[in-house]
């Protein structure tokens, strides 16, 4: 059993610490699926359709979860991060300027495809990087992180829909996914060094 303390962290290498670093920002571009839900009935879905919204999202995202882990296998983890990243920007331009639900339900799509294109690789790179002994305790900073961007992240969102409109929250989400594409290369950059 590792509990997280002070002398477990520091085994853990620079290259895991980067990688909480790139998860914990691209969880802070993606908030909360309840405001996809929000945004798909305030364009026009009838209430009881609601739950298709995160049916789509879902199902999108178990489609797309095996073939970009399979390609994961041979391709760089750091690239597909990054166009893993493109798609959620695209998913939150949608969002942002999508006027009808059915145009509002292909971002909710492209939201699954990135979820499926991101989410089991981040996985994959925190067991990469931990040593053995400490994967465990690597995973569970890792989510600790990862669930404070998100507490973070949708309280952000919330603000930005209720101080300037829905689609501004959407907006937030594409910028911070800018951001982190800039993480990105800058870590691949340091690790190049």
């Amino acid at each position: 059993m590792n509990p997280i303390r002070r002398a477990n962290l520091s085994r853990l290498r620079p290259a895991y610490w980067t990688i909480v670093a790139v998860g914990s920002a691209l969880t802070l571009a993606r908030f909360s699926e309840a405001f996809l839900v929000l945004r798909v009935q305030q364009v026009g879905l009838p209430l009881f359709l609601a739950p298709v919204v995160l049916v789509a999202m879902n199902i999108v995202y178990s489609v797309a979860a095996y073939p970009f882990g399979k390609l994961s296998d041979s391709y760089s983890h750091s690239t597909l991060i990054l166009w893993g990243l493109v798609v959620l920007i695209a998913a939150d331009m949608v969002l942002a300027m999508g006027l009808h639900w059915a145009l509002a339900l292909c971002g909710v799509a492209l939201w699954g495809l990135h979820m499926g294109m991101t989410q089991g690789l981040l996985a994959t790179m925190v067991a990469d990087a931990a040593p053995s002994d400490l994967r465990g305790t690597a995973f569970g900073v890792f989510n600790l992180a990862s669930g404070l961007a998100l507490l973070v992240a949708s309280a952000l969102a919330g603000w930005l829909w209720d101080r300037f409109g829905a689609a501004f929250a959407f907006y937030g989400g594409a910028l911070i996914s800018g951001a982190t594409i800039c993480l990105v290369f800058a870590a691949r950059f340091a690790q190049r060094q």
